[in-house]
């Protein structure tokens, strides 16, 4: 252990590098946090819902895939030799649906490397073995009640922290899981080093806010800001380090001399980020309440967080399973020219029309879904486009298709590029034929903790886990509205009949999206504690619903959260499938909320910057 791990370890002081947001992150990220001196251990996270999608189509085409190579064979290369040599510890849930799989790679990396390394894997995840007796049990989707498809690829339970401290308690330097919730590679460390017991749930939950806070990489230190323009050194962006204390509380900070920026808006947007209710962020340790998290400035580049409160998570895990449903292409061309939007829109309605009469001639059923999209006519924005983004001079046509046929979207696929001579003048970049693939489709439901028997492997040993202790009653899984704080108004806020002036949101707020499955969330946090009042009388759920309603098809929820300023919005069937099941150009709903940012509000002048 070299002599910085040493002295924050006296210091009571556990510090996490957050190494790994997805899977494709940058490689930068291990060397920097590494070569930094700054961690004690190293977390990784690469499994979200549409990743264990693909993983679990790369099973399917090859037993042996299923897991992030790019933990094994990008960053673990880079920093393995320096990780064993400083005693840096590594959790990372690479292991999606095989992490036996992504251990032996590890192994073998190890061993060409000629490092001793104590590799311990978390198992207990997959529940395919228990399908036959759900089905029986007719177990339906969580969301849409829909009963469990025929043909599923993979079942993986979210697990949470206790195996990976019992791995950690064991020895094991490296900790490879397969699915669990991503704050419980962080979690799991914390435990483990304070000896936090699995009932103490008020620190559970601020270890959880830690994890949840690092687990999307530079999200915590500048990237996707509102602000994008006053973040510094983009190429340089810093990655995440949580500066850990016994009391569930921590400082959110970055490698010294990198780029990006800590500040508490940055990390506010990211604690509200892929939230739904904030006083009932359910995992598998801990029923969450962030309601009254605070943050402050501790420094340069750092932010001080506490206030996450807990309590007894419920009896069930969720369980994120993946089938296969027909088959999806999407394809894309340029249009340049006068009226390049409406020429894109029309040769996408072309394509669409001439392959379905040729279907018809074949005796092949008509699509399933399709899509058109102008990629920079401000599409996404529906009835909100600009005028002049409409009259743009080079657009992109994006459109998608599904069938559950592949020979029909393989016939598809043959009908784009004749558009380049067909129909629109200025068609160009059809960049070769589109690829047809399996639609793979996530299917989740919950399922009782005691059918679930997780534990740890390392070496021949074999540790088994038990669940977490659930609540007595399922109170904590309840998730309600929360009604804006009655408290006294602070200071400068506006007044009854103040005179007012239009402004897009924006200027007041700061917003950031994401989604879960099908659902998207905006939270949406005020500039200034005075301008609080403005966005809880203006920014209500029934005006953000009319202002997306072009894309959120279910109910919008608004949520509040006094401690940050913020609102949070839950919006439902919002990303036209969610994941590997949506056409759109963003089914995850990363531009949800630049595109509420534009919605207009009237605020007093004088609470303007």
């Amino acid at each position: 252990m070299d002599t910085g791990q040493q002295h924050s370890r006296r210091q009571g002081v556990v510090r996490i590098g957050g190494a790994s947001g997805f899977w494709g992150d940058s490689a930068v990220a291990a060397p920097q946090l590494v070569g930094s001196g700054a961690v004690d251990y190293l977390v990784f996270d690469y499994l979200a819902e549409l990743t264990m999608s693909i993983l679990a189509g790369a099973r399917l085409r090859k037993p042996e895939a299923g897991y992030a190579t790019d933990f094994v064979d990008v960053a673990m290369r880079s920093v393995l030799r320096e990780v064993a040599a400083r005693g840096i510890r590594v959790v990372s849930n690479a292991g999606g649906v095989n992490p036996h799989g992504c251990a032996r790679a590890l192994a073998a990396l190890a061993a060409e490397q000629g490092v001793d390394l104590s590799i311990a894997v978390v198992e207990g995840d997959d529940v395919m073995p228990l399908l036959p007796a759900l089905r029986e049990a007719d177990v339906r989707e969580m969301h849409s009640g829909a009963p469990l498809p025929q043909r599923i690829l993979s079942a993986n339970a979210y697990l949470g922290a206790l195996p990976i401290r019992a791995a950690l308690d064991a020895g094991a330097q490296v900790v490879i899981t397969g699915r669990c919730v991503d704050s419980a590679v962080t979690l799991g460390v914390l435990m483990h080093e304070f000896g936090w017991a699995d009932d103490d749930y008020d620190r559970l939950a601020g270890g959880s806010l830690a994890g949840h806070v690092i687990e999307c990489g530079c999200q915590a230190t500048g990237g996707l800001h509102t602000d994008w323009d006053t973040v510094p050194d983009w190429p340089g962006i810093g990655y995440p380090v949580v500066e850990c204390h016994a009391d569930g509380s921590f400082v959110v900070t970055k490698p010294e001399g990198t780029g990006g920026k800590v500040v508490p808006e940055v990390v506010a947007e990211q604690v509200l980020y892929e939230i739904g209710d904030p006083a009932a962020y359910l995992l598998p340790d801990v029923a969450c309440d962030f309601t009254e998290v605070t943050l402050a400035v501790a420094g340069a580049d750092r932010v001080h967080v506490r206030g996450a409160r807990g309590r007894a998570p419920g009896d069930r895990y969720k369980v994120s399973a993946t089938y296969a449903e027909g088959f999806r292409c999407s394809a894309q061309l340029t249009i340049v020219g006068f009226d390049a939007a409406a020429k894109a829109r029309r040769t996408g309605e072309a394509i669409l029309a001439r392959t379905r009469a040729m279907f018809a001639r074949l005796g092949l059923p008509d699509y399933d879904a399709t899509l058109v999209e102008v990629l920079g006519a401000e599409s996404c924005y529906g009835p909100h486009a600009a005028d002049g983004a409409r009259a743009t001079r080079e657009a992109v046509l994006r459109v998608g298709a599904m069938h559950p046929r592949k020979e029909a979207l393989e016939l598809f696929a043959r009908e784009i590029a004749p558009a380049g001579t067909s129909w629109a003048p200025g068609t160009t970049g059809a960049g070769g034929r589109p690829a047809v693939s399996a639609s793979i489709r996530q299917f989740a439901f919950l399922l009782e903790k005691a059918r679930v028997a997780p534990s740890v492997t390392i070496g021949e040993r074999r540790i088994g886990v038990a669940a977490p202790r659930p609540a007595t009653a399922r109170a904590s899984e309840a998730q309600r509205a929360v009604a804006p704080d009655a408290g006294p108004p602070p200071e400068n806020a506006p007044q009854r009949g103040e005179d007012r002036v239009e402004v897009p949101l924006i200027r007041i707020a700061w917003a950031r999206s994401g989604d879960k499955g099908d659902t998207s969330n905006v939270g949406v946090i005020a500039r200034r504690p005075e301008l609080l009042p403005v966005l809880r009388e203006q920014v209500t759920a029934e005006r953000v619903a009319a202002h997306l309603a072009h894309l959120v098809e279910g109910p919008v929820t608004r949520y509040d959260v006094p401690g940050l300023c913020a609102l949070n919005f839950v919006c439902e069937r919002a990303l036209g499938g969610g994941g590997m099941a949506s056409l759109r150009n963003d089914p995850l709903g990363k531009g949800m909320a630049q595109i509420l940012l534009a919605m207009p509000v009237r605020v007093a002048p004088r609470l303007l910057d």
